[in-house]
């Protein structure tokens, strides 16, 4: 699956990277067509200037025969330089300087040249005589009105005026300078760098495509490892860990898959424990109903006992009850279904209130309650009833586990905006290894409290849950044989 995906992928970056270099590649042959146009026209024209700057100077040496003579040879330079063809034009339109020599040319171009005292002369008067009566550089790309059709290319021609300044002060066009070049010769230099940048453009691809195909097996490897352990994780065999040592996001991946396989693991063992809690908890008071009414009518109890027994299925069932409500509740509080009616109240007057509720616990035992308050009145804001739960739960904790004619002491601490509600007991104290999770679901305290058989174990997992939606704190410190405190934090309200 993953090396369809990364194949995927891979095609995708090709396509952009082709695309990107096709774009690049339009608008470099465009441009350089430009470049190379503009270049061109721009050495026809410096090189025309040149010629009529010499041809100037020619004159007023009165064709002197060296000046001539080195004149034309500048004229074969700067033609074998700009590979064109120069000539050099009287007003009459006469060829009067050529190069390369006109006689070398092919026959139809000299077929279409007039001849006229020994000179070829231009046959289309629009070839100069526009020219001759302006002052400005002529540009003209095509067949120069005719003259190179046969050639079957266009033709760039630059011509340049050639004008004189005698002495009585009269300046006039004497003659003009005409460069031909083909056109194709101009976009070879860019015919030739395209065909280069097409070739670095596949050597591109092709470089590119190892380093991704490798980076791709790089990442696709962790993952089908990561995908393969999901699959063993789904049929039930958390053992399964990732050994990927990267340290980039699929390294992070993998370490987030192993916690998230060892989170399953615990949350696995915890669903094992709650099923094997939920059947021992409902299996012992169930067996106590069955046998005792069974007892009952197959009359194995005698009628002056069915009372006794009848009242001991009434408590079994008041503890099935109290077991289901609590899981209900508890079920509820995990989903997020649990609504806090918060409001101000009194948590001292609440705790009075709970005292006396399990007053006859108290007397029963003979216990010794002392309450140690930072003020008369503590207004908090909670959900009264919630807390109550809490409370009762923590309280009834204590009256449990702490023997005959011992103490619990309960106190409320200000601290700036909270309010730290404790209850401290001298029962027997739990186990510093049992402190981490008494809060669990179905813990119960007989391996260290062993006197304690009646609970279900959902009473401090209801404390957490409760203090949890309040976004407070809960808290317990103990010492074995000593005593417990627990303790819990709750807004605080200022009048």
């Amino acid at each position: 699956m993953f090396k369809t995906i990364f194949s995927k992928l891979i095609t995708i970056f090709i396509f952009i990277l082709l695309m990107s270099f096709l774009v690049s590649g339009v608008m470099l042959y465009y441009f350089l067509g430009n470049f190379a146009s503009s270049e061109k026209e721009k050495a026809l024209s410096d090189s025309s200037e040149y010629i009529a700057t010499f041809l100037r100077l020619m004159i007023e040496s009165e064709n002197n025969p060296l000046l001539r003579l080195f004149f034309e040879n500048q004229l074969e330079v700067n033609s074998a330089a700009t590979n064109s063809i120069i000539w050099v034009v009287d007003t009459e339109g006469r060829i009067i300087f050529d190069k390369p020599d006109i006689s070398s040319m092919s026959y139809e171009l000299r077929s279409r040249l007039l001849r006229e005292s020994g000179y070829y002369k231009l046959p289309d008067e629009r070839q100069y005589r526009g020219i001759m009566n302006g002052t400005g550089v002529l540009k003209e790309i095509g067949t120069f009105y005719g003259l190179f059709k046969d050639t079957g290319v266009s033709w760039l021609t630059i011509a340049r005026p050639v004008r004189y300044k005698y002495g009585n002060g009269e300046e006039r066009t004497i003659a003009a300078v005409y460069l031909h070049t083909p056109v194709p010769e101009i976009y070879e230099m860019r015919s030739i760098l395209f065909k280069l940048f097409l070739i670095s453009v596949l050597i591109s691809i092709v470089v590119s495509i190892i380093p991704a195909y490798l980076f791709s097996a790089k990442i696709s490897r962790p993952l089908k490892e990561i995908c393969d352990a999901s699959k063993k994780i789904a049929s039930g065999k958390f053992e399964k860990k990732l050994y990927v040592k990267s340290r980039d996001e699929v390294g992070e991946l993998a370490e987030s898959f192993n916690n998230m396989a060892s989170d399953l693991k615990k949350l696995e063992q915890m669903r094992r424990d709650f099923v094997a809690n939920v059947s021992h908890e409902l299996k012992t008071p169930m067996t106590n109903i069955s046998g005792y009414i069974a007892g009952i009518l197959d009359e194995t109890i005698p009628p002056e006992k069915h009372k006794h027994y009848l009242s001991i299925v009434m408590e079994e069932t008041y503890r099935l009850n109290r077991l289901v409500n609590d899981l209900l509740d508890l079920a509820k509080m995990e989903s997020g279904e649990m609504r806090l009616n918060y409001q101000v109240f009194d948590i001292n007057e609440l705790i009075r209130r709970c005292v006396i509720k399990l007053e006859n616990m108290l007397v029963k035992k003979d216990l010794e309650v002392e309450a140690d308050f930072a003020q008369e009145e503590t207004p908090v804001n909670a959900d009264k009833d919630a807390i109550e739960r809490v409370f009762i739960n923590l309280l009834h904790n204590a009256v449990k586990f702490t023997p005959e004619g011992g103490k619990i002491t309960i106190r409320t601490v200000l601290k700036k905006d909270r309010v730290i509600v404790s209850i401290t007991d001298t029962g027997v104290g739990i186990e510093k290894e049992e402190l981490s999770v008494i809060w669990d679901r179905f813990h119960k305290a007989d391996k260290s409290r062993g006197k304690d058989k009646t609970g279900t174990g959902l009473g401090l997992a209801i404390v957490k849950n409760i203090i949890n939606e309040h976004n407070q704190e809960v808290h317990v410190e103990s010492e074995l044989g000593k005593g417990s405190t627990f303790s819990f934090t709750l807004s605080r309200v200022e009048f």
